[in-house]
């Protein structure tokens, strides 16, 4: 990952490949923005006139590449727009320096350092433009020939055969001060976790599966001192977890059950996180048409979110005690298969009619809900790829949140803004709940079509301990970027809700949390 430094440095005498400063969008055109003044002294304060000639506006994302002014040891001045100009003695929106931090460490593929000289008006600002750059430089190149060849640094460049940037030095830090160092070593362990997340969303199906998720999971907890336990086939019958097994008995590889537990000495709550992880979603024996199955393997991206967020809480030693259930599948079909029309028994002992096999991520979750219920936490979240029914209600950048509790999914939102992560309450209508209804078993796995997102969070919900509070993350839209690349997200997997929970977490620990 990018190395993160602070410095007092005057930007003209540091030596870098790149000096990034930022562009604001002003009413007149584009404007210098806090932290480059002495980029614009050396252009004689005409910078902003040199950058519109150059096309540059200031809008968000855009960035501007021109020759360093004469004097100055880096060759390149980066500008980078940060969208609108903010009103008078306001700061720059959080989010607007998280993206483009993340805009200009993606175009700085390749270079060895570069000097970022964004405003930092205070410590937070230096921990979110740290964040942005540590996920903008982000690139998984794994499996081109270009990284086979490549040695160090460049073992992760990505499909240019471009190494992430080297290194990162935040000019107007204070490297002594005990705020600004907290802020960029929180950034660089959540953003550290995040991108690991990212790397098991974008890892082929063929080389992560349930067995192969669990065993990173193992290596990071005994790398962070949590307690892990995994479940194997024989051990979900054993205790049976009629959900995951129901789900996994068409795969030749079989499923697994992860629990991580984080603990904090000082803690006076308890959060449960639970993910769905499907490592390869084909449907099943209702099986997927062409078209809809070639990004499937990003169907782990809830479970990879709550690792992440586990082992981020382990990092940052967070006084809230932390449990992750990575509920691990592989949906195949075979055989051996789970059929439309079976009934599966689950852990809690009701019964589910499956209508539908590729409404499967709902059955894995509910046995984790139903054992994560039995440690009786303050509060659960799970987070899951669910349903496509909430990509086309918000979208592919929005993720939706239901929960039990209106307060809570009040206080969940609020943390979602904060970590800069687009989500939107969703309500769970009681109505909807009678078309799950099934003469055979106590509950079918599909309802009604119009407003499946929903349906699907209802389903969930019998599945959550009594008197727990819950919320349930419907990433089906920002998990997996299809598109291109844009601020701090790269094509592929993208680790959303990592950041949320994080953040919840955070919350939590403070005592602050709704």
């Amino acid at each position: 990952m990018t190395a993160l430094t602070l410095s007092t440095a005057a930007a003209p005498g540091l030596r870098a490949d790149a000096i990034v400063i930022g562009v604001a969008k002003g009413a007149g055109g584009p404007s210098v923005a806090p932290g480059a003044e002495a980029v614009d002294k050396a252009y004689d304060g005409r910078l902003a006139a040199v950058l519109e000639t150059l096309g540059a506006s200031g809008a968000e994302g855009e960035v501007t590449k021109l020759p360093a002014p004469s004097g100055f040891k880096a060759p390149v001045v980066v500008a980078v727009g940060l969208g609108a100009e903010p009103e008078k003695d306001a700061g720059f929106d959080p989010e607007a320096l998280r993206r483009a931090a993340g805009a200009a460490a993606r175009a700085l593929a390749g270079a060895k350092k570069a000097a970022f000289a964004l405003p930092l008006a205070e410590a937070a600002d230096a921990g979110v433009v740290a964040e942005g750059l540590l996920l903008g430089a982000y690139s998984f190149g794994a499996y081109k020939a270009s990284a086979k060849e490549a040695k160090g640094a460049k073992a992760k460049a990505d499909g240019n055969g471009k190494a992430p940037l080297a290194e990162a030095a935040l000019l107007g830090g204070k490297p002594r001060d005990k705020a600004y160092k907290a802020a960029i070593e929180r950034a660089a362990a959540v953003a550290e976790e995040l991108n690991r997340a990212r790397d098991l969303v974008n890892t082929p199906p063929n080389d992560l599966d349930p067995e192969a998720f669990a065993a990173v999971a193992q290596a990071a907890a005994k790398e962070h001192g949590i307690k892990v336990q995994v479940l194997d086939e024989k051990a979900l019958t054993k205790g049976g977890y009629g959900g995951i097994l129901g789900v996994g008995a068409g795969s030749a590889s079989g499923p697994r059950l992860v629990k991580l537990s984080y603990t904090s000495p000082k803690a006076k709550k308890s959060l449960a996180f639970v993910g769905k992880g499907i490592t390869y979603d084909s449907g099943g024996i209702s099986l997927k048409p062409a078209g809809h199955n070639e990004t499937m393997k990003c169907d782990m991206a809830g479970a990879a979110a709550v690792f992440a967020a586990v082992v981020a809480a382990a990092r940052l030693g967070l006084e809230v005690n932390v449990t992750g259930w990575l509920a691990l599948a592989e949906n195949m079909p075979s055989g051996s298969a789970t059929r439309p029309g079976d009934v599966l028994r689950m852990y809690s002992g009701k019964t589910v009619e499956v209508l539908n096999t590729d409404a499967e991520g709902r059955l894995v979750l509910a046995d984790a809900l139903w054992a994560a219920s039995q440690d009786k936490p303050d509060a659960i979240i799970d987070v899951a790829t669910l349903t496509g029914a909430m990509m086309l209600a918000l979208g592919s950048r929005t993720y939706g949140i239901m929960a039990n509790d209106d307060a809570f999914r009040s206080a969940v939102h609020e943390a979602a803004e904060e970590s800069g992560e687009p989500a939107w309450p969703m309500p769970l209508p009681e109505h909807l709940r009678k078309g799950m209804d099934s003469p055979t078993a106590d509950i079918a796995n599909m309802g009604e079509r119009m407003g499946g997102g929903l349906v699907a969070g209802l389903f969930l919900q019998e599945f959550v301990g009594e008197g727990i509070t819950w919320a349930h993350l419907d990433i089906a839209g920002p998990a997996f970027n299809e598109g291109g690349p844009f601020g701090y997200t790269p094509k592929g997997g993208t680790g959303t809700a990592v950041r949320t929970l994080v953040r919840v977490a955070e919350r939590v620990a403070l005592g602050d949390l709704g």
